[in-house]
């Protein structure tokens, strides 16, 4: 591709690559709503179809917003269930992105003027990697988890083979040398079989994490002190390249027509007075298990805002709250809570100043919101990362955590275990100030001269000062 010396300037142009799910989408469009702030040219890929209904409905109102950034809708072929030992919808989009990931080299080939960097989800870093070397461009994965878990990913290639055994011989936990342990509940279910498709896919991606610039993390130095020391004095998984803490990313703002209920109703609470209980986008509860929360909730005596969800994906979300919940507790709590099946703008309400205490699955974006806004969390991890990043939010001070609640699923929780903890959530003075300390730590870290704003800073100035390099060569 010739390069006109005029043509360009050291302005870089950054390839964003996020996978399946709003777990996944949320912080690469945070992520580029922050390199947009500081003078990056951007092109946004995104996978066609999606899986859900509300990726779709982010995708087209940022890029509405956004029309300066570049779209480009990669069609992943379809995979059949049977060809994944995964019936979960997003596992075998993970899968089927993975598996054609490296198909998007014509794409950024073409693009003009020429890419400088990848920055991946690490479902797709093991293609996005070979993309990147045959263009002589930087590639970057970007963590959508906590730095504990990314270490236990950057592990599996190990774990499940030389070190399986670690696996199977009842070991009650885990141990990555030079980290502190994992409990062996909380390595997620699909980790003990190698042949899982989930499995298999973060395997084959993980071995690309040493042929990478740099990891992005949402999070910040001083929420995961020791993972982050180990790893970057080369104490524990040496071989891994630069890990870069930018969080917790900022909200972009959209106008999602979602705030005509909810916000006006918190808004004429008493400060610090509200539950807010949200268990992510793809989590979906039990009838039982939410007839258990209902009641907990209803026995607890404190006002709510409950963002109930019965299915997987949204797009199979049917029902209606009366046929969920029963007409007593809805009677009952009209006064003092409020349900709701919608999207919501997550961010916008944990900081709102009548929450006093968040009830949460602890998907990671869920635990940098909490963090950033200092909201004590009652963590009640679902699946995936969500035990590890219980014991990261909670060792960090940020909230509570019982452990014997197990997966999502696993056991019914009753409704008098659920009113203790709200309770404990709502009234721990000590809990509600470390929480407070995290908020104040995350604004030191994102505010000027925080320890996350140079980081960005500093990867930007390093992508501008390459794209010089490169004009340069091209000018002789």
């Amino acid at each position: 591709m010739s390069i006109s010396p005029g043509s360009v300037t050291s302005q870089p142009h950054i390839a964003l690559f996020p996978s399946a799910g709003m777990g996944h989408l949320t912080p690469f469009l945070r992520l580029a709503s922050l390199l947009l702030s500081h003078n990056c040219k951007l092109t946004l890929i995104t996978t066609k179809p999606t899986v859900s209904v509300a990726e779709c409905t982010h995708i087209s109102s940022f890029l509405s917003k956004h029309p300066e950034i570049n779209h480009i809708e990669f069609h992943v072929p379809p995979m059949q269930h049977s060809d994944s030992i995964s019936d979960d919808p997003f596992f075998i989009q993970f899968e089927a992105t993975s598996r054609s990931a490296q198909q998007i080299h014509p794409l950024l080939a073409s693009l003009t003027p020429p890419i400088s960097a990848i920055f991946a989800d690490l479902v797709v870093a093991n293609g996005t990697n070979k993309v990147a070397v045959d263009l002589g461009v930087r590639n970057y994965v970007v963590s959508t988890t906590s730095l504990k878990f990314l270490s236990l990913m950057a592990y599996l290639p190990i774990l499940t083979t030389s070190d399986a055994a670690k696996l199977v011989d009842g070991a009650a936990e885990i141990e990555i040398p030079g980290l502190t342990p994992l409990p062996i509940s909380s390595i997620p279910p699909p980790f003990f079989n190698a042949d899982h498709g989930f499995t298999a896919t973060l395997v084959s991606n993980a071995k690309a994490l040493p042929f990478c610039n740099g990891i992005l993390m949402n999070t910040f130095e001083s929420f995961e002190p020791e993972t982050l020391s180990a790893i970057s004095n080369k104490r524990a998984l040496s071989n891994l390249p630069s890990i870069l803490p930018i969080g917790p990313l900022e909200t972009y703002g959209l106008n999602m027509n979602d705030q005509t209920r909810y916000l006006p109703w918190l808004n004429d609470q008493p400060a610090e007075s509200v539950v807010f209980l949200s268990f992510g986008s793809r989590t979906a509860m039990s009838k039982d298990q939410i007839k258990e929360l209902s009641d907990g909730l209803e026995r607890s005596g404190y006002r709510f805002l409950w963002v109930l969800k019965t299915k997987k994906v949204d797009k199979d979300e049917k029902e209606d709250l009366g046929e969920i919940l029963s007409s007593s507790f809805l009677e009952s709590t009209k006064n003092r809570g409020m349900v709701i099946k919608e999207w919501v703008n997550q961010q916008d309400i944990l900081g709102n100043a009548a929450i006093g205490g968040f009830v949460c699955h602890c998907g990671w974006n869920s635990v940098m919101e909490a963090a950033g806004n200092g909201v004590p969390v009652l963590a009640w991890p679902q699946h995936g990362d969500q035990r590890t990043n219980a014991e990261v939010l909670e060792k960090a001070g940020l909230g509570i955590w019982d452990a014997t609640w197990g997966w999502g699923g696993q056991r019914l929780v009753k409704q008098d275990e659920i009113q203790r903890k709200i309770s404990e959530l709502m009234t721990d003075e000590k809990l509600k100030s470390k929480a407070k300390s995290v908020g104040n730590e995350a604004k030191k870290a994102t505010g000027n001269g925080g320890t996350s704003k140079n980081t960005i800073l500093e990867t930007i100035e390093s992508l501008k000062q390459n794209v010089q390099t490169v004009l340069g060569t091209h000018k002789n």
